[in-house]
């Protein structure tokens, strides 16, 4: 397992009982060094992601837009980059990027769906834009099952604890598409509603 910080990443490692690697998602040091040191793969969790915060569109910045793009976009970039050459030596390869209903463009347009208040551009824009890579990348590479999840409002750091779900819960839709088959779905976007 990566993290950036690598006291918590190597406690939170000890207690599942897996390796540790430091892995910083803005920094192609770190990635291709984490990517050098993990060597083979079969499954990647892209899990790495920031708010920004509740901005605004009249608000929002593109300086604000270029963070949170940094770690969601541009850090999931980096991390399939460096990735994508080990996943392809799998017999069953799998990606799974950790995206939101706020990225879905369906749910967000929708007034009375559960996104239509949440209007926060800079991580919802940030994550339908993840969503947009994981198609094209599905499409890329057709061997591999590469998916988008949305692992609902789960009680973490992320959020300050506010989160209606325990970790558990919001793994759940997360541990289901890193361990289909090779003949799951590929480039579809999933909660733990629609399978």
């Amino acid at each position: 397992m990566g993290a950036r910080d690598s006291d918590r990443g190597q406690r939170a490692a000890d207690q599942l009982g897996a390796g540790f690697v430091q892995l910083d998602v803005t920094d192609d040091a770190s990635v291709g060094a984490a990517a050098e040191t993990v060597g083979e793969l079969d499954v990647l969790v892209n899990n790495a992601g920031i708010s920004g915060g509740r901005v605004s569109p009249t608000e929002a910045t593109a300086e604000d837009m270029r963070t949170v793009y940094e770690t969601n976009v541009f850090g999931a970039v980096r991390v399939l980059h460096a990735f994508i050459p080990l996943l392809e030596k799998s017999e069953a390869p799998i990606g799974v990027n950790v995206s939101s209903g706020v990225g879905s463009l369906g749910l967000s347009a929708d007034p009375e769906g559960p996104w239509g208040d949440a209007n926060y551009p800079v991580y919802a824009s940030s994550k339908a834009a993840l969503n947009m890579l994981t198609i094209r990348y599905a499409a890329a590479f057709p061997t591999m099952r590469i998916n988008s999840v949305d692992p609902g409002f789960t009680a973490t750091d992320f959020n300050q604890h506010r989160g209606t779900q325990n970790v558990e819960e919001g793994a759940a839709v997360i541990n289901r598409y890193a361990l289909i088959t090779s003949d799951g779905p590929t480039g579809g976007f999933f909660d733990r509603k629609r399978r």
